[in-house]
């Protein structure tokens, strides 16, 4: 039959507090979900650093760190040269012009862009991230201000 007036207020009521949680627990939600994308870049950055430290080694040179070189010591990322923009956070673009310094970029699925770079000679290594424009490793900017 009909429902009563007073449980329809109640269900209402149910209603409304269900609807409140959920507006408060999603963007806890999304911020986690962007939080893990980033790390996930940052991850891949980490050890995208790593394989060209291992190729500094033999010669002291960061030059030796092409993208092929980088491909065949660390086979799970893919990179690519300094003006080919990072496509996603397995996709990483390097700038080895440099003996002594490296810098690389990836772009996490967030849109995020995240750079590591590492000087041997000066301040080892550093960590910038912005959003927008090209998140190549030519894009890096001068200061890096960490992630």
């Amino acid at each position: 039959g009909m429902m009563s007036a007073r449980a329809s207020v109640w269900l209402m009521v149910v209603v409304l507090i269900i609807a409140i949680l959920i507006a408060i627990a999603i963007p806890t939600f999304l911020g986690a979900r962007e939080r893990a994308q980033d790390r996930a870049a940052q991850s891949s950055l980490r050890n995208g650093l790593t394989a060209a430290k291992t190729i500094f080694t033999d010669n002291e040179d960061y030059t030796d760190a092409t993208p092929a070189a980088l491909g065949a010591v660390e086979p799970s990322l893919t990179f690519v040269a300094s003006n080919v923009a990072s496509t996603g956070p397995n996709e990483l673009s390097v700038d080895n012009s440099s003996t002594t310094v490296i810098v690389v970029a990836g772009l996490s699925k967030s849109g995020e862009c995240f750079w590591i770079s590492d000087d041997v000679t000066g301040p080892g290594t550093e960590y910038h991230r912005a959003s927008g424009g090209t998140c190549d490793a030519a894009s890096a900017p001068a200061a890096f201000t960490g992630w």
